[in-house]
């Protein structure tokens, strides 16, 4: 029983003694590379424009996509730090209800532009868990009309670029002391946009309006400088 006890007295003052893996301090910057799902939450809100018939129950749902992403983060003190990330993603928008299963968007790709305050607790050697929020502006890019569209007579499809909020949590584990960590951050978007289809000849077949609340949910590496 003594030895054993010795023993573990030994282990944790050996452990005490080795150097602990230090976190960001104020003028720091940390970089992140990340793989991110984004996964839409989105609806139509309103028919704004009516030219097709739609049928009752209508609505549309994006699929989800997973993409690379690259985050910059620069610490204005040991605990309040802004962060912006980068990444491109694309989605096909499909019907529900009424519409179920005619595609409407084709390869939408967009750019959510984001930059966060984020507020980091505690004073734990190598863990901080953080909260963060700020503006977001969604860039919609290359957008076509789904085939449902198209065959009601769309040439063209425009989603309009709009500014929205997003909320975020996550954490940052330093790995060693030479500023390799591991970033894992969830966030939710609150955005609304119009969608409007025309046809060759700029005539409005339909036009509706739309929340977009994605989840984005991110985990990689980051390095501090």
């Amino acid at each position: 029983m003594k030895n054993g006890i010795f023993k573990g007295a030994a282990i944790l003052a050996t452990a005490a003694m080795l150097p602990t893996a230090a976190y960001a301090e104020a003028g720091t910057i940390q970089a992140k590379l990340l793989g991110t799902l984004v996964a839409p939450d989105a609806s139509i809100t309103e028919v704004k424009v009516d030219n097709i018939g739609l049928p009752a129950g209508s609505d549309t749902a994006a699929n989800d996509n997973f993409i690379p992403t690259i985050a910059i983060e620069y610490f204005v003190t040991d605990n309040i730090s802004l962060e912006t990330i980068a990444g491109l993603t694309q989605h096909d928008v499909d019907g529900t209800g009424g519409i179920g299963g005619l595609e409407t968007v084709s390869d939408a790709k967009i750019l959510p532009a984001t930059l966060t305050i984020k507020y980091h607790f505690g004073d734990m050697d190598g863990f901080k868990p953080y909260i963060g929020a700020g503006p977001s502006y969604f860039v919609f890019i290359d957008e076509q009309p789904g085939t449902a569209l198209v065959g009601f007579g769309a040439d063209r499809l425009q989603l309009n670029d709009k500014f929205g909020v997003a909320l975020q949590a996550g954490f940052d584990l330093a790995l060693n002391d030479s500023g390799l960590g591991l970033s894992v951050d969830a966030k939710r978007y609150f955005l609304r946009t119009d969608a409007s289809w025309t046809d060759a000849n700029g005539a409005e077949l339909l036009q509706t309006r739309h929340k977009i609340d994605p989840w984005v949910i991110s985990a990689g590496l980051a390095f501090r400088f």
